[in-house]
C-alpha cells in the first residue's frame, strides 16, 4: 500500500504550494444532526455575554481586570485555585473522550470547525456554487462574474469576522461596556477599536485563506490522538476488510457479481475524498488531518444505497471491531481516567461549596514597628483588604479580636460598606496589653463581621518587644 500520504501535508503540493482545498457540499443524517449541535452552541455563544444571572454576566473572562464570571458566579484572581482544578478537569475530560471516540471534540464542537463548516463554508456554497463551480471559478479569469463573486464573498467574511470579534469583546469586557462603547461611538474609544480591528483580521484570514490549516498545522489536538488513541478507539473509520475484498476496490459495473470476483463493497469513486474538508482520503485510515467530521459516511451511505450495498463501509468504529467484530469495552485506561476525572470533579464542587463570598486580608505595614502606648498596651499598624464576591453590598462591616482580649482601631469610620464584586482597602490598628501575648510574634485570629454576624476569619502576626515573652 502506498503510504506516501504520511509523509506529507495533503494540503501542500509537491512543489510546496498550497494546495487548495474544493470538497463538496455534505449532505445526510450526520451532517443534520451538526448542523442542529452547531447553531444551538452558536446561540450559546452569541447569547451568552448577555445574558445575567442574579446581576453578573452569565459567561465573562476579563483578563485586565482579573475578574471572570463562569455560570452567573464571580471569581477573583484568590480562586486562582479554583481555575488550575478546572483547566485540569478539562485536559483529563479531552483525554478520557479522545480515547474512547477520537477526534469527536474536534467534528462536533470545536469552534474552528464550526465556524468553518457551517458559516463560512456554507457561504461560500451560495455564492460560489458547489465543488466543481468553485474550482471553476478557482481556474477562470478575473472576469466581471469572479470580481463581483469575490467581493461579494470577501465583505460577507469581513462582516462576520467583526462581528464575530465584537462577541469575543463582550466576553473580555463585559457586555455593559462594549453596548456603552457602540453607543457613544468608536471615535470616543480608539483604543478599543485598534485591537477589535486587529482581531477582525485574523479571524478574516483564519477563515477566508488559514481555513483547514489550522486544524492540521496549528492545533496540537490532531497530534495528541496519535498518543491518545488505540485499537479500540472508535473513530470514524472505513472498513477495509468490508471494502477492499480479497481482489481490491473496483469501479462499479452494472449486472457484475463482485462477490463472486472476489472485489470489496467500495467502488473507488472518490466520492469521501472530495467532501473531505481536510483534502484526505480516509481509506488510508486514521491520519493527522482528519477531524472525524462524519461528512464521508454520509456521502459514503449515499454511494452505498444507490448500489444497493448495506450501508456503514465508512462508519463510527474502532479497528478491533472492524478486524476483529470486537464491541467497545471500557478499557482499564478508561477506567483510570474515569476515576481520576471523578475524583476531581467532587473535590472541585466541593471547594465551590467551602469557596467563601468574602475574601479577608489583613497584614502589618510593611517598614513598621510595634509601638509602646501608655497601661503596658502594645501597638501594631495593619492595611486590610476585603473582596466582596457576591452580587449584594455587604453593610456595616466591623474587625473583632476572636484570640486575644484587645481592641481594633480603625483609621477612619469603624463601620463601612463594601460594595458588590468590589474591592474595600484602608488601615487599622490593634492594640493589646503586653501581658495577654505569649510572644514577640503572636498569631491573631480576626473575624470580620456584618453587623452583628461573623462572615469570614483570618489571621495576622501581631509583633511584640522580646521582653515580654
Amino acid at each position: 500500500m502506498d503510504e506516501n500520504f504520511r509523509d506529507s501535508i495533503g494540503t501542500i503540493s509537491e512543489e510546496g504550494k498550497r494546495a487548495w482545498v474544493f470538497p463538496k457540499k455534505p449532505s445526510g443524517r450526520f451532517y443534520k444532526y451538526r448542523k442542529w449541535v452547531s447553531y444551538g452552541l452558536l446561540l450559546f455563544l452569541f447569547a451568552a455575554p448577555f445574558v445575567k444571572i442574579g446581576g453578573n454576566q452569565f459567561l465573562m473572562f476579563n483578563v485586565l481586570e482579573r475578574r471572570f464570571n463562569i455560570f452567573g458566579f464571580p471569581f477573583w484572581p484568590q480562586d486562582f485555585h479554583l481555575f488550575v482544578i478546572s483547566m485540569i478537569i478539562g485536559v483529563i475530560f479531552i483525554a478520557l473522550f479522545t480515547v474512547a471516540y477520537g477526534r469527536i471534540f474536534c467534528g462536533w464542537i470545536c469552534p474552528q470547525t464550526i465556524f468553518m463548516e457551517m458559516v463560512f463554508r456554507r457561504i461560500e456554497y451560495w455564492i460560489d456554487g458547489d465543488r466543481g463551480a468553485q474550482m471553476r471559478l478557482d481556474r477562470q479569469p478575473w472576469n466581471g462574474e469572479k470580481i463581483r463573486k469575490r467581493l461579494l464573498k470577501w465583505t460577507v467574511f469581513f462582516v462576520i469576522s467583526f462581528l464575530i470579534a465584537n462577541i469575543f469583546l463582550a466576553y473580555l469586557i463585559g457586555s455593559d461596556r462594549l453596548l456603552q462603547y457602540v453607543t457613544e461611538g468608536p471615535a470616543a474609544h480608539t483604543s478599543t477599536l485598534i485591537p477589535l480591528l486587529i482581531f477582525t483580521l485574523v479571524f478574516y484570514w483564519v477563515f477566508a485563506w488559514f481555513r483547514e490549516q489550522v486544524c492540521i498545522i496549528a492545533c496540537p489536538y490532531g497530534r495528541m490522538q496519535g498518543v491518545l488513541l488505540d485499537n479500540k478507539s472508535i473513530v470514524v473509520a472505513y472498513d477495509h476488510k468490508r471494502g477492499e475484498g480479497d481482489n481490491g476496490r473496483k469501479k462499479f459495473r452494472k449486472n457484475e457479481d463482485r462477490d463472486a470476483l472476489g472485489h470489496g463493497d467500495c467502488i473507488d469513486c472518490l466520492q469521501c475524498v472530495h467532501v473531505c474538508p481536510t483534502g484526505i482520503d480516509i481509506r488510508n485510515g486514521t491520519q493527522l488531518e482528519c477531524v472525524n467530521c462524519t461528512a464521508c459516511i454520509d456521502e459514503c451511505d449515499t454511494i452505498m444505497e444507490k448500489i444497493n450495498k448495506p450501508k456503514g463501509l465508512i462508519r463510527y468504529a474502532s479497528e478491533d471491531n472492524i478486524v476483529n467484530k470486537s464491541k467497545f469495552t471500557f478499557s482499564p485506561r478508561l477506567k483510570g481516567y474515569s476515576a481520576v476525572l471523578g475524583i476531581l470533579i467532587v473535590v472541585l464542587i466541593g471547594m465551590l461549596f467551602l469557596r467563601n463570598e468574602l475574601e479577608a486580608n489583613i497584614l502589618r505595614l510593611p517598614g513598621q514597628l510595634y509601638e509602646r502606648k501608655e497601661g503596658n498596651i502594645i501597638s501594631n499598624v495593619y492595611t486590610y483588604k476585603l473582596i466582596n464576591k457576591t452580587t449584594s453590598d455587604i453593610p456595616e462591616v466591623n474587625f473583632k479580636l476572636l484570640s486575644h482580649k484587645g481592641s481594633i482601631q480603625m483609621v477612619s469610620q469603624d463601620k463601612f460598606e463594601v460594595p458588590a464584586q468590589e474591592l474595600a482597602e484602608g488601615t487599622l490598628f490593634i492594640e493589646i496589653n503586653a501581658a495577654a501575648l505569649s510572644g514577640d510574634k503572636d498569631k491573631l485570629k480576626i473575624g470580620v463581621y456584618s453587623k452583628d454576624e461573623l462572615i469570614e476569619t483570618t489571621t495576622a502576626r501581631f509583633l511584640a518587644p522580646r521582653s515580654y515573652n
